[in-house]
């Protein structure tokens, strides 16, 4: 008999794809109305509040319009490779929340070039940033998140998993109309937390759009998702056992948990689940549960609001680790120079820019407990499959993401071992057939935040199609 659960995915996935194939038409048409070269240069962002140094690649940001009836519009920041752009591959990056900004996290603290110092008005080069291998698109999604907005105030009440897919493909479309030396260039879609969702979805559209239009116009070529929520089931279990072996919680707590949880929703759950976990996370104590060794920021607010935080918020380094780096975005983005570099129109500026935003996330429709089937069929549709985790992540730990890959029954083709940077330890991987999983050591929720360095070679490894990195022994002779 079918899982149930597997066959709304399906279904979900075929809704979108009916959706999006019925607007497809009209949004290119409308987006080649304008001049390409016009709109980039009205595009492009000239210099950034802050900026002490200059850089020498072209980067981008604006709006584009996902549906016209509704004015739903959502915002990006494209930052082009440091060398030979024109070579380079196209990555699409998505944060997750449900509700929190792809600019505040994935840009301003983890893969992007621009930084934010401690003052909140000045920006700092990012020796690591994923520019260095690949052109990066960050994308705020959906409408009421970061700067991204809807002419139709019920539009931020009634975002989901289905429609937020078939408006970022609606995006996509458009902005390679926008962008059309991207058209047919390596892309591959990436992201972290509740992005778990977002991106295998997002790719199953692609596929389906693709096969169903034989448009070249996306050349999709694989997806990788860090700490990701993958199945409510199997990930509960995987937090509820990190928790415990790490002496987070009681074992009465431990038990409980398994009880009331195990089969509830991640982002619905039952008053009995919530409980219980307002428990769990009394006893973990004033951590950061996001990075469970590093400090916490004593600026945000911890205890009771903790557990509304824990799939609201996604964790929080700049040349020393600094675990208050979302408090300085939410004072430089709201800053209105800072805006009007961007081109976020004062019409449709947010009255507060805020990093994750509730309202989104407490409004939240569709979310299908697992995307397990979703990862069954690109599996076989060849795509470049990765999943990574940091091992001091208790929010989505990495006991969720192997229990989660182990429900796929995937044949092993290269077994667990470690891999290696500069001669030392730097996680752990296995490959199996369509799969590969790497941990990160010592990375929390947000690997690139923590581990800047070992995420860059984990990103280097992961376009290139190779092995992580063993340890290079060196001979005598």
């Amino acid at each position: 008999m079918a899982n149930p659960r597997w066959e709304f995915v399906r279904f979900t996935a075929i809704t979108i794809f009916v959706s999006v194939t019925l607007l497809a038409g009209t949004c290119v048409v409308a987006a080649s109305s304008q001049d390409p070269v016009v709109q980039q240069e009205l595009d492009r962002v000239l210099h950034l509040p802050g900026q002490s140094f200059n850089v020498s690649f072209a980067h981008y940001s604006g709006y584009v319009t996902v549906n016209e009836e509704s004015g739903r519009a959502l915002f990006y920041w494209l930052v082009e490779a440091v060398e030979d752009p024109q070579s380079k591959p196209l990555i699409l990056w998505l944060n997750g929340g449900p509700g929190c900004s792809s600019i505040a996290y994935g840009m301003a603290e983890e893969i992007g070039p621009f930084h934010i110092n401690a003052d909140g008005k000045s920006l700092y080069l990012n020796p690591y940033s994923w520019n260095q291998v690949a052109n990066v698109l960050f994308l705020d999604s959906p409408v009421g998140v970061g700067y991204s907005y809807s002419n139709t105030s019920s539009d931020l009440l009634n975002n989901g998993d289905k429609r937020t897919a078939a408006d970022s493909l609606s995006f996509l479309l458009k902005w390679f109309e926008r962008f059309p030396q991207y058209k047919g260039r390596e892309f591959y879609i990436l992201g972290e937390s509740y992005a778990g969702h977002y991106v295998p979805q997002l790719s199953l559209v692609i596929v389906l759009y693709n096969r169903a239009t034989a448009d070249k116009t996306i050349n999709l070529k694989g997806y990788m998702v860090g700490n990701a929520l993958t199945d409510d089931y199997h990930d509960h279990l995987g937090v509820f056992q990190f928790l415990w072996t790490a002496g987070l919680i009681s074992d009465q707590t431990y038990k409980k948990l398994n009880t009331l949880c195990d089969f509830e929703s991640f982002i619905h759950s039952s008053d009995a689940c919530e409980k219980i976990q307002e428990i769990a996370y009394k006893e973990l104590g004033d951590i950061d549960p996001y990075s469970i060794f590093t400090p916490p920021c004593k600026a945000n607010v911890s205890g009771s609001n903790l557990l509304r935080k824990k799939m609201h918020w996604i964790g929080r380094i700049s040349q020393k680790y600094d675990p208050c780096t979302e408090a300085h975005s939410t004072v430089y983005f709201n800053l209105p120079e800072v805006q009007k570099a961007l081109h976020v129109s004062p019409k449709f500026a947010p009255a507060k820019w805020e990093t994750c935003s509730q309202q989104v996330n407490e409004h939240w429709k569709d979310s299908p407990r697992t995307v397990l089937d979703v990862y069954k069929e690109l599996i076989h549709s060849g795509l470049r499959i990765w999943v990574f985790s940091g091992d001091t992540d208790a929010i989505l730990p990495v006991t969720s993401a192997r229990y989660s890959i182990d429900a796929l029954k995937l044949p092993t083709v290269k077994p667990w071992r470690a891999w290696y940077d500069d001669g030392q330890v730097a996680g752990w991987t296995e490959e199996y057939e369509g799969l590969n999983f790497v941990v990160v050591r010592g990375a929390g929720h947000e690997v690139p935040l923590h581990k800047p360095k070992l995420a860059l070679t984990l990103i280097k490894a992961f376009l290139s199609g190779t092995s992580m990195p063993t340890l290079q022994l060196v001979s005598d002779a």
